[in-house]
């Protein structure tokens, strides 16, 4: 069952990506589009989560 949510999840991504690279062509339909941003905008969400928990997990330290 945990291998096939993470194929999914993989699936996902990959699609995801390709529709990034389609939109920055410039030929991409619509949802195309709207899939890339949403694609952009969970990329960004991730980046914060990992900047921020490497941030407390480098001013935690111990003395």
């Amino acid at each position: 069952m945990l291998v096939l949510v993470l194929s999914v999840v993989v699936l996902l991504v990959i699609g995801g990506c390709v529709c990034v690279f389609w939109a920055a062509r410039g030929d991409a339909p619509r949802w195309a589009r709207g899939v890339a941003k949403v694609t952009l905008l969970g990329s960004e969400l991730a980046r914060s989560a990992s900047r921020k928990s490497s941030s407390s997990q480098s001013g935690s330290g111990d003395d």
